[in-house]
């Protein structure tokens, strides 16, 4: 049986902000507008890019916004650095962490994981049939039971970013990597050849926040989804 939370750590946690974790780039100025209709108002230099804070107080003295990477949200979430995030479907096949409660698809950032080869070698060979393939990817999990489901092995090459580049310099055969328009694949002569899974944002939140808070989180949980229904 898990043991019950001290009252002194609840009635401390009761005391601070939640933390709302949202990803840097692209995707910030898609979740503005959800943002509003939840009732949420950051500061206002939360939306400059040249800002350099990364904390930002909002109009509700009990939450706070942090802005990090897209890929470190469902880490801040997982790991108690902040309660509720708003992060990439890819990030939580990614990385499955128990700790996190994705209980709302925000339908923003829609785009997919794919894989994607030189358009000359394209359709030489049926991939079903490869026994093994080299993958260049920053989703590693995801590449390999992708290919662990039809019994292929997937040997990764981990990189961070230029990934389309790998096939042309030989570094791998495939690339598996998010894709919203395909763009920047084309022009480095790549075809976009297997869809894995489609992709959207997620409100994510944190398990054990969501029981030692559930009034303040769950409150935010529906304000989200009320924001959801009025789009």
């Amino acid at each position: 049986m898990t043991a019950p939370f001290p009252a002194a750590a609840l009635k401390s946690a009761a005391q601070t902000p939640l933390i709302l974790a949202v990803p840097k780039g692209r995707i910030l100025a898609e979740c503005g507008p959800l943002l509003a209709r939840a009732g949420i108002r950051p500061d206002d230099d939360y939306a400059d890019d040249d800002s350099r804070r990364l904390r930002f107080g909002t109009d509700d003295p009990m939450l706070d916004v942090v802005r990090v990477r897209p890929f470190d949200v469902a880490t801040f979430v997982a790991f108690g650095g902040a309660q509720i995030g708003i992060c990439g479907a890819d990030v939580l096949m990614e990385f499955d962490y128990p700790e996190i409660y994705a209980p709302l698809d925000l339908g923003i950032g829609a785009c997919r994981v794919s894989v994607a080869e030189l358009s000359s070698m394209a359709g030489q060979d049926d991939p079903r049939l490869w026994s093994s393939v080299r993958v260049a990817t920053k989703y590693p999990a995801i590449a390999r039971r992708h290919y662990a489901a039809r019994g292929e092995h997937a040997e990764v090459v981990h990189l961070n970013g230029a990934m389309e580049l790998a096939p042309g310099l030989g570094l791998a055969r495939v690339i598996v990597d998010l894709v919203q328009t395909g763009f920047t694949q084309r022009a480095y002569g790549l075809d976009e050849v297997e869809v894995i899974a489609p992709m959207t944002r997620r409100l994510i939140v944190n398990r054990t926040a969501l029981k030692t808070r559930p009034g303040e989180v769950g409150a935010w949980v529906a304000r989200f989804r009320d924001a959801l229904a009025a789009a």
